[in-house]
């Protein structure tokens, strides 16, 4: 059987169970054979984060060292200049081989700006997309026409297509929705409010080491 590869971007400034939740909620249902979590080095659609790409890095390793069907990658972090997601997605291919289907997990939200991204067009060469819908986003703005015409064209509701094809299709997977954000635990430590049972023990423990947030 085809193996599925989940990747999972993001700045991870903290990583938290939002991120962690959905990623297993996604191995389940669509029976990945692992998630890739790849922190974003220099976030081109972000200012840089104030926490270093170590450290972020670092947090992921901990947050994920007791799951065996998740992995660190750090590809961004090694290559210079902004981490643009389809550099990233042609260095998997190359390293993992083109009968690897390759599934970008990303939020609702993250799509609607997708239009924006680098190279966006040719991302569907080298992956599959995975939405999931976030909490609370009751007044979330109407997609750009390119992207239903996108949407239109690519979208399955067939996970079995997902296996069938190396690339290019986009599926919508319902998960449970946790409200949880790094920027509200970012602000968290600034107003000295509790983290805990936002994020893994073990992250919350390094940050409180490392005087992160404070």
């Amino acid at each position: 059987m085809n193996k599925l590869i989940g990747i999972l971007g993001g700045t991870f400034n903290p990583i938290h169970y939002g991120h962690l939740r959905m990623a297993q909620e996604l191995v389940d249902a669509l029976n990945f054979s692992e998630v890739r979590f790849i922190p974003s080095a220099n976030p081109p659609h972000k200012a840089i984060p104030d926490v270093s790409a170590a450290h972020r890095a670092e947090m992921v390793r901990l947050a994920i060292s007791d799951n065996p069907m998740f992995t660190l990658d750090t590809r961004e972090l090694e290559r210079a200049g902004a981490s643009y997601t389809i550099d990233t997605l042609i260095s998997l291919q190359e390293e993992l081989g083109k009968n690897i289907r390759l599934c970008l997990m990303m939020g609702s939200d993250a799509f609607l700006k997708i239009n924006t991204w680098a190279r966006w067009q040719e991302l569907l060469d080298y992956c599959h997309i995975i939405l999931v819908q976030r909490p609370n986003l009751a007044d979330q703005p109407k997609l750009p026409e390119e992207l239903t015409a996108l949407l239109h064209d690519r979208y399955t509701e067939n996970v079995d297509d997902l296996t069938s094809k190396t690339i290019g299709y986009i599926h919508m997977q319902a998960i449970t929705p946790l409200d949880i954000s790094a920027t509200k635990i970012r602000e968290s430590y600034k107003n000295d409010v509790s983290s805990r049972y936002l994020m893994p023990e073990k992250v919350i423990e390094y940050i409180g080491s490392h005087r992160l947030y404070g």
